[in-house]
């Protein structure tokens, strides 16, 4: 009897779990790492639009190229250095070393605040040398990019304020591994993506 309910039985209309199997969820990463992979798709679209806006626009008569600022390289260096240490307070965090973290994670972070305040040095003289937004198309879309860029760089270092502090306060490390890790996997998209601009601003 038992066996004809079981052929006759409609397996879509039986609830419960279905035979030994658990219930798992869809992802097996937290929730804050989807969540930042879609922002840097999103984020990544919107770069590759402006790129594609940019040499749309080289193309006309009135496109005169900008000379490129010495102190960009500087401050490109500073942003490596940056990505350099989240990576390093990243693998510290597996041999628990505290000292070593919070000078990496500060360390990140000081070398972000210094790219971002180099960046602002380069617009000062742009400016004093008489290269507005509105001068010529080549000198918007320069400030456009690092603009827009740096925007980004702020957003994550109010994370990374807030990932210090609790660190500083006496945080364990473990606690905040999870933030650490996002904001390292932020800071190497944000250096991907400078270089690309870096570089493109540096040939057209």
């Amino acid at each position: 009897m038992s066996l004809v309910k079981d052929v006759t039985a409609k397996p879509w209309e039986q609830k419960g779990i279905i035979g030994p199997l658990e219930p798992v969820g869809a992802f097996d990463v937290p929730p804050e790492k989807v969540a930042l992979s879609l922002f840097l798709a999103v984020a990544g679209i919107i770069f590759s639009l402006f790129t594609i806006s940019y040499f749309a626009r080289m193309g006309l008569g009135d496109w005169t190229p900008l000379a490129e600022p010495t102190q960009l390289w500087f401050n490109t260096g500073l942003l490596v250095i940056s990505s350099i240490m989240f990576q390093w307070t990243r693998n510290m965090l597996k041999k628990e070393q505290l000292a070593n973290i919070k000078i990496g994670l500060l360390g990140g972070g000081v070398f972000a605040v210094l790219f971002i305040a180099g960046q602002l040095m380069v617009w000062q003289n742009l400016q004093n040398n008489g290269f507005f937004v509105a001068s010529n198309p080549a000198n918007s879309f320069f400030y456009i990019f690092t603009g827009l860029h740096g925007i980004h760089l702020l957003g994550g270092l109010w994370v990374w304020s807030k990932t210090s502090f609790k660190l500083l306060s006496g945080a364990e490390p473990g606690e905040l591994k999870l933030s650490i890790e996002l904001c390292t996997i932020y800071w190497h998209f944000l250096l991907l993506v400078w270089l690309v601009m870096f570089g493109i601003l540096s040939n057209t």
